[in-house]
């Protein structure tokens, strides 16, 4: 399937931040559709230039201005391969602002990037592209639920899932293909799969990483990435993880950072009623792609927080092409309650639980209930999200549904 002729979730918001900022930053992982969906984007009249092509890259260098010289709108492609260049596009919008002017796209994420000293601040917009949503690569150009569910009272969420006509799918395939347009819809073999991911990684390794940092040990590196492959789902460890892999926590704490920056590893904050309490609590790693994790891992049986991550990843594409940020958190207690993802949105908080199980029973629901019960004011029902084919209501305040109604 040619994966450019799909609709992307992330289409109408790029049209918006065009319609409305001289600059729009449009950044994600490599090969996620950055650049198809940049050439798609805007005035027919807009020029595209790479940083790819050495020329380009030069003049980028020598003289940045030339480069966004003019009026016409441009689009430059891989920018945080030139950071410097940030600063020759400040000085083009002051001179005059003209909404749409600039898109760059970037593989990395230029506001966490150490060499990027210029954030165009009150002139540009950042929007992310995250790999193919499953509704996405089923032609759908959109991502779960979770909008219809925020609008719905809870007593219709039901009616709201039923009325879906999305059909079911095996989980498990769908996280051993991943998002990555070209092994989602292109690659029909775990063989195939499985040479694209291991060149994917190498090239990461090999030319992007050098790009973004001097890592002095690729080895040790990809080390790193198998470890914290092998550990989705759970709580970041530093001091563990560089214990096993056999690196100094804060060699451990950069790397982490890196594979952050550009968008390999996602952390996941934990909920706390008082925001800045969050930024202290110990955040939950997972992968951008299941497919990639799986790859590193070396392992092609998915297990439970890999369905974990389907959802998440669901959740963070619908985030991030909202207009309105809303916030997903984890949440877990001293005494062990815990919740695998909430979903923050306005003054709402939608609890959502993970279970690969096909028979969801009253135990499951432990976690949801704790949080109801300590969030009352706040929170909506809980949604258990499961691997068989039923809704029902299980308790009072508690849908059971299958994970692909909702994702």
């Amino acid at each position: 399937m040619n994966s450019s002729a799909l609709p992307r979730l992330a289409s109408s918001a790029l049209a918006l931040h065009l319609r409305t900022m001289p600059v729009t930053v449009l950044s994600g992982a490599r090969q996620t559709g950055k650049s198809t969906l940049a050439h798609e984007a805007g005035d027919p009249q807009r020029s595209y230039m790479t940083l790819d092509d050495a020329s380009v890259a030069e003049l980028a260098s020598s003289d940045p201005g030339a480069l966004v010289a003019g009026t016409a709108p441009v689009t430059i492609d891989e920018v945080q391969l030139a950071p410097g260049l940030l600063r020759a596009v400040k000085q083009m919008v002051d001179r005059k602002r003209i909404n749409g002017r600039v898109l760059l796209t970037g593989s990395a994420n230029l506001l966490t990037m150490a060499s990027v000293t210029e954030s165009l601040a009150g002139r540009a917009s950042y929007l992310t592209l995250w790999p193919m949503t499953r509704r996405e690569q089923r032609g759908r150009g959109r991502a779960g639920l979770w909008g219809e569910l925020l609008a719905a009272q809870d007593a219709d969420w039901r009616d709201v899932v039923n009325a879906d006509t999305e059909g079911p799918e095996d989980w498990k395939s769908l996280a051993r293909r991943g998002g990555f347009p070209t092994p989602a819809l292109q690659l029909s073999t775990a063989e195939e799969r499985a040479i694209w991911f291991e060149g994917y990684v190498r090239t990461y390794l090999e030319r992007d990483l050098r790009a973004l940092s001097n890592v002095a040990s690729l080895p040790d590196f990809r080390r790193l990435m198998r470890a914290a492959a092998l550990r989705i789902g759970q709580l970041v460890n530093q001091a563990e993880l560089g214990r096993d892999v056999g690196m100094p926590q804060p060699t451990v704490h950069r790397h982490l950072n890196l594979l952050e920056t550009s968008y390999m590893l996602v952390r996941i904050p934990a909920f706390a009623a008082n925001r800045t309490t969050r930024l202290i609590k110990t955040p939950k790693l997972y992968w951008s792609d299941s497919g990639l994790a799986l790859h590193l891992a070396g392992t092609a049986e998915p297990d439970g927080q890999h369905l974990e991550s389907i959802v998440l990843h669901d959740l963070l594409a619908w985030r991030d092409a909202q207009v309105r940020r809303s916030e997903v958190c984890y949440w877990r207690t001293p005494t062990g309650a815990e919740v695998d993802f909430i979903l923050e949105s306005d003054d709402a908080l939608l609890p959502i639980e993970v279970k690969a199980t096909t028979r969801p029973g009253i135990n499951d629901t432990a976690g949801l209930r704790a949080f109801r019960e300590a969030h009352p004011k706040r929170a909506r029902a809980g949604l258990l999200l499961h691997c068989g084919t039923e809704t029902s209501w299980l308790l009072p305040g508690v849908l059971a549904v299958p994970w692909w109604r909702v994702v």
